[in-house]
């Protein structure tokens, strides 16, 4: 699956990209028009909704679309306008195509009766049983692709929060980027069929690794 630097939104250009970034930043609150200053706010924008987040759902926890939307209005609320709403744009990332924009409030609610219902509450002590969990509920997430941006970090959010259910600590995600990240594009395509094998691998090896480095620390 090849990619191309930044997502297919050419039919809504003008409304879609801030105003001299050379359309490398979506429009937003902030002017921001640098990617590499765009990346720094998100970052810690991330950070700070992590924390608020934990402190929202436990353990019991079914998760549901409201709150993927939540999980993403929280982390940018202050830097979108489109923050916690659906896209209204179809997106590609190179020749892969994702779900068609009139597509998603109805794949979002089959996916909420389907793998949210199926895994969450994530109450698993085995790292194969989490692994499994996390594995379908990511790749059907990401496939789906509901947000205009930032499906990818809302998707890990939810694996995290996913994994404090079964009382891990938060999941080191090195194993999905970088140069490793041709692995995690395999996996995502592998989920087209609904073969997550190779998703469950990888997050069964991001467990561990979380683990080892989390015992190191000790």
């Amino acid at each position: 699956m090849k990619h191309s630097p930044k997502y297919d939104t050419s039919s809504l250009l003008e409304a879609q990209f801030e105003p001299g970034s050379r359309g490398l930043v979506l429009r937003n609150k902030l002017g921001i028009k640098s990617r590499k200053e765009m990346n720094e706010v998100e970052s810690i924008a991330l950070k700070a909704a992590m924390d608020e987040l934990v402190g929202i759902f436990d353990n019991k926890h079914r998760f549901t679309t409201a709150d993927i939307r939540t999980m993403h209005k929280i982390w940018l609320e202050d830097i979108y306008e489109w923050a916690g709403e659906y896209r209204q744009v179809n997106i590609s990332k190179g020749d892969f195509h994702f779900a068609a924009a009139v597509q998603v409030l109805k794949l979002m609610a089959e996916f909420e009766k389907g793998a949210l219902r199926k895994w969450t509450p994530c109450n698993f002590k085995e790292i194969e049983q989490v692994s499994q969990a996390s594995a379908e509920v990511h790749v059907e997430l990401v496939l789906i692709h509901p947000f205009r941006e930032g499906n990818g970090r809302v998707a890990r959010m939810l694996s995290t929060l996913m994994a404090f259910q079964s009382g891990l600590p938060m999941l080191n995600f090195k194993d999905l980027t970088g140069g490793k990240r041709k692995d995690y594009f395999a996996a995502i395509n592998s989920g087209l069929n609904r073969d997550y094998q190779l998703m469950e691998m990888l997050f069964a090896k991001i467990i561990r690794r979380t683990l080892k480095t989390k015992s190191a620390d000790l």
